[in-house]
């Protein structure tokens, strides 16, 4: 598996400089929340996919990182003439179970909304992974989030009770 789980300064520098990109224009249009839907379903849908240990859900949020640190770090030896290679604290959500069947159903919910999107909005949806994909690799969003699977794997039981019909008859 080609990819980190150590997100480096100049990879936080890529992460941020996409999520300033993106809420600019939010900000300086009446911060209207429509003009933050695309991102945030990208944002959404990177940071339930964070929550698999592995799978290709698990290689693209590692593999993103790499990316990310690679880009950052010659963005700020082009401009800087400083490297920033320093390692954040990694984290890692853990415990997902059964969630990953909504895992799943999100992330192709995602895909289907970009699909129809145009040019701007999806850009806009692969801004949102790629921010939600990067900082989820640092211990301070994965530890804020650390509710997350339990949370998915609570929709997975309660689809897989309802499918079984359980409390129904």
């Amino acid at each position: 598996m080609t990819g980190t789980t150590t997100l480096s300064l100049g990879g936080l520098l890529a992460a941020l400089i996409v999520l300033y990109a993106n809420l600019r224009p939010w900000w300086r249009g009446g911060r209207e929340m429509k003009k933050l839907a695309a991102f945030s379903k990208g944002l959404a849908g990177a940071l339930c996919a964070a929550t698999c240990p592995g799978g290709i859900l698990g290689w693209a949020r590692n593999r993103t990182g790499s990316i990310a640190n690679g880009a950052g770090e010659t963005t700020s030896r082009a401009t800087t003439g400083t490297t920033q290679t320093q390692g954040l604290t990694g984290g890692q959500m853990t415990g997902l179970g059964i969630g990953a069947l909504i895992v799943v159903l999100i992330v192709f919910a995602v895909g289907a909304a970009w699909k129809e999107a145009g040019k701007e909005d999806r850009r806009r949806i692969v801004g949102g992974a790629f921010v939600g994909c990067v900082a989820s690799l640092t211990a301070g969003v994965a530890g804020a989030l650390s509710w997350l699977p339990g949370a998915l794997n609570g929709l997975g039981e309660a689809v897989q009770a309802a499918v079984e019909g359980t409390g129904l008859l």
